[in-house]
């Protein structure tokens, strides 16, 4: 009897398969904590949509679950290899395939990556908004499948807020394509909609027409530093009740400054014990600007105004803030979001279970739209820890959920649930909800060979 490796060596070009443990290995997880670590049989990557289509055919046949990734930067565990799978790897399908001006529209294959997309666009005075922190290296098809936010999120939206179309290879093979070419579209269920932020679970993207927005022509850059944690979540609220609209707006603590200050040789924690940094952009910028500033310095907070050079050093520096470690038992970064109303009261209980449970804590935040990424780990030696040690962060990171969906907060505002989330799901969907996605799972996936185990 041929197995599926056979199989799909006969159906694929040389070079784009493999199945020596050193590619299995680099390809059998992302970048979150791995709860079960399995080698796929073997790593495909696709270069055309009919390579996507014969791969996922002969896995269906021979009933073979299939791992669907990009770059790989996804920190829930979305991308971890299955028990037997194929890793089908769409890095190599990264084509603007088509960018219209006029439209504000373009057309990508899913292993474009995000900053490429955007520099394509800059040319025509345009920007895909949604900039995760990893969009330098981050694909499209990942960002989609995760439904990926980013910085600009308040004030943009998550990349559902952009996907104007799609075309998916379902679980036997065929290809179809959802959505529109238009702005506007209501014909029939959003189906484009359910795809995004499906984790891979119900077909795999191998296009998205996208909606590109207008590259601001003025950017203004405040950096407010203030005294403690809670200040600086509290000048997110002053500012919101000034009806301004940031396009970024960034909180960091003191440790998450101490860590950029070591990494990049900066000076932030010596400026303060937390940062909010605000970002106002298009015509208005520099009169949103003003405004932001005189709230941020009435609420405590030492303003400066950044000359633009500078003002880009912070925002990358932002975007490097969760470090060069990458998460693992010992250290995981978390993902909830609350109410913005509930900001200050939620970092007041962040840092109080750090010191209940002995744990170390930074926190980053999209303050803008209240998600929060709060990083818990606890200290090693020689790669070991007492299991005592592990109780405590296991207890942390559970009571910031429960406290999070306490607040009416969600246990993901961005990064999905994938494999490491899913113990968690329960708390904030009921029964009734998750088993009507079961069966909608079933009815695109009827043998449960996409990304098994994982989103739902």
């Amino acid at each position: 009897m041929v197995n599926i490796v056979d199989e799909l060596k006969t159906i694929l070009e040389p070079g784009k398969l493999a199945v020596d443990e050193q590619t299995l290995a680099v390809y059998a997880i992302d970048q979150a904590p791995v709860l079960d670590y399995q080698l796929p049989l073997a790593v495909v990557w696709a270069e055309t949509v009919a390579d996507v289509q014969a791969v996922v055919s002969a896995c269906a046949k021979h009933k073979v679950p299939i791992v669907a990734r990009g770059a790989g930067t996804g920190v829930s565990g979305g991308a971890h290899a299955s028990p037997g799978c194929i890793v089908l790897c769409l890095e190599r399908m990264n084509r603007i395939l088509d960018l219209k001006p006029d439209d504000e529209t373009a057309v990508v294959e899913p292993g474009v990556i995000n900053a490429d997309l955007n520099d394509a666009a800059a040319v025509h005075g345009l920007m895909y908004a949604p900039d995760p922190a990893s969009f330098r290296t981050s694909t499209i098809g990942g960002n989609v499948a995760t439904n990926a936010g980013g910085l600009r999120c308040a004030k943009y939206g998550v990349t559902r807020d952009s996907v104007l179309a799609l075309d998916v290879v379902l679980a036997d093979g065929s290809l179809i394509h959802t959505g529109h070419q238009t702005f506007k579209g209501v014909a029939g269920y959003d189906l484009t909609g359910l795809f995004v932020g499906s984790e891979g679970t119900l077909g795999i993207v191998v296009g998205a027409t996208v909606r590109l927005k207008y590259l601001p022509r003025e950017v203004h850059t405040i950096a407010a530093f203030y005294p403690d944690f809670r200040s600086a979540a509290a000048g997110v609220l002053a500012v919101g009740k000034a009806r301004v609209q940031p396009a970024i707006m960034e909180l960091l603590d003191g440790g998450s400054l101490l860590q950029l200050d070591e990494i990049h040789g900066s000076d932030l924690s010596a400026r303060g014990a937390s940062l909010l940094l605000v970002q106002t952009d298009g015509f208005g910028a520099a009169a949103e600007a003003d405004v932001v500033r005189d709230v941020l310095s009435a609420s405590g907070a030492t303003v400066t105004t950044e000359d633009s050079a500078e003002a880009e050093r912070l925002v990358d520096l932002r975007r490097n803030s969760r470090g060069v470690e990458v998460d693992d038992e010992y250290r995981v970064g978390e993902d909830v979001a609350v109410p913005r109303s509930r900001l200050v009261d939620y970092v007041g209980e962040l840092e109080a279970m750090a010191v209940d449970y002995g744990v170390q804590l930074k926190v980053v935040a999209h303050a803008g739209d209240g998600n929060l990424h709060p990083t818990f780990w606890v200290d090693r030696l020689d790669n070991q820890v007492d299991a005592e040690a592990m109780q405590r962060l296991g207890a942390a990171l559970d009571k910031s959920i429960t406290v999070a969906l306490a607040m009416g907060g969600t246990i993901t505002g961005e990064h999905g649930i994938g494999q490491y989330k899913l113990r968690w799901l329960g708390l904030e969907q009921p029964a009734p909800v998750r088993e009507l996605q079961r069966r909608i799972k079933e009815l695109f996936d009827p043998a449960g060979i996409l990304n098994p185990g994982k989103a739902i």
